[in-house]
């Protein structure tokens, strides 16, 4: 006879947790509401797969480090915020990250850079891909720290590894060179084969002109806008508008 506890003790034991929560639920149905054996497995193996890529996708939320927990259906769309539904609609399916296009989004500050970016990385997530969200205060940091114990090249060999990285808040403070080139170098190992996403107040026209280094200027730029889906947002501040409500 079969012992169903010890069974469902052996689910949980091997980390089927999707596949026991599910043994744990039918074995109390009376016998001629239980399923049958095929029809048993199949609905244990959809739920260890359901199971196994939430916690896929909790992980990689955890260790993306976006700055908001943001999801795409709560994206405003508007004429007045120069934003369709349509333009979120095509990037959803992330097909642009297998295609390694990057996304320049632009605007004043509270116009929902941020948030559509972590929006986007949070779909990312969802649907498999790593992200890494760096702010670029925090990447200046972190180049700064690396040059200095040495690690450099294992931070870039680490970005490069990302499917999809966003770079929040670019054009902020001026551009130191080692920056400058620390940039170029991951442009280069992502072009191609990664994903980038940057937010800036600047509209892209001036990035050129930020970046101040002409040769260095022109060869991040070739890379990261040749095929890249553009925003520029527009309208009111919404944090002032949230702020307000409150």
């Amino acid at each position: 006879m079969i012992n169903t506890d010890q069974t469902l003790e052996q689910l949980i034991q091997l980390k089927l947790h999707g596949m026991a929560q599910v043994y744990s639920t039918t074995r109390a149905l009376p016998s001629h509401e239980a399923p049958t054996a095929h029809e048993l497995l199949a609905m244990m193996v959809e739920a260890e797969q359901h199971s196994r890529t939430g916690l896929r996708t909790q992980m990689y939320l955890k260790f993306s480090g976006l700055r908001y927990d943001a999801v795409l259906e709560n994206i405003q769309c508007s004429p007045t915020r120069n934003l369709e539904r349509s333009q979120l609609i095509a990037l959803a399916d992330c097909s642009f990250i297998q295609r390694a296009e990057n996304i320049l989004i632009t605007g004043s500050t509270g116009c929902g850079k941020s948030y559509l970016a972590c929006a986007l990385g949070r779909q990312a997530c969802t649907m498999g891909y790593k992200t890494l969200y760096l702010g670029m205060n925090r990447f200046t940091e972190k180049l700064s720290l690396s040059k200095l114990d040495g690690s450099y090249i294992k931070l870039l060999n680490l970005i490069e590894k990302f499917p999809l990285l966003i770079l929040d808040d670019f054009g902020l403070t001026p551009m130191e060179n080692q920056v400058r080139i620390a940039l170029l170098q991951m442009l280069e190992d992502r072009y191609g084969k990664r994903a980038t996403i940057i937010t800036s107040q600047l509209p892209v026209s001036k990035w050129h002109q930020y970046i101040s280094e002409p040769t260095l200027a022109d060869a991040i730029m070739d890379r990261l806008s040749g095929s890249a889906h553009r925003f520029e947002l527009k309208g009111e501040s919404l944090r002032r508008k949230s702020f307000e409500k409150k």
